[in-house]
């Protein structure tokens, strides 16, 4: 892994307001090409987001609602969306009569792996053709930048 290091002198200004313009737009596009692949499947951005929660272990809506920034009730309206089109199935919770366990159905799994087929698609066709070294440094960097917002917003709450 490439590790970015911080240079001693500050970037110049018009280096910064790029960088920044960049990154929105990168982050403008990834969000478009997320919405064209859940309308690729026939699903919603929501929909998809609770789908791929789903498939990992310890699913409770409650806190994904909460992590996300959810209502609750909207959070029961994707699972009963996601349950009519079979995707997946609730059942009583084996350890908690009062919680319900979800489970991907094997079309839940199926559409999922569609979905990553197609974020292969595009991970080939965009980013495979990158410099390794650059793009390592791009990651590295990305990085940094990420943890300096998530602290530097962490003192604005």
């Amino acid at each position: 892994m490439v590790k970015y290091q911080v240079p001693l002198a500050s970037p110049p200004a018009d280096d910064v307001r790029r960088a920044i313009t960049a990154t929105q737009r990168l982050a403008g596009l990834l969000a478009e090409r997320r919405s064209q692949i859940a309308r690729e499947v026939g699903l919603s951005e929501g929909q998809w987001r609770v789908l791929e929660e789903i498939a990992e272990p310890g699913f409770l809506p409650s806190l994904f609602a909460r992590r996300t920034e959810t209502r609750p009730a909207a959070v029961s309206r994707l699972l009963r969306q996601l349950q009519d089109r079979r995707l997946v199935v609730a059942s009583i919770a084996a350890s908690d009569a009062r919680q319900r366990r979800y489970e991907l159905t094997p079309a839940g799994r199926e559409l999922l792996a569609r979905i990553e087929a197609s974020r292969d698609a595009a991970v080939r066709a965009v980013w495979s053709a990158l410099d390794p070294e650059a793009l390592g440094l791009f990651a590295a960097l990305a990085e940094e930048i990420s943890t300096r917002l998530e602290r530097y917003a962490a003192t604005r709450r």
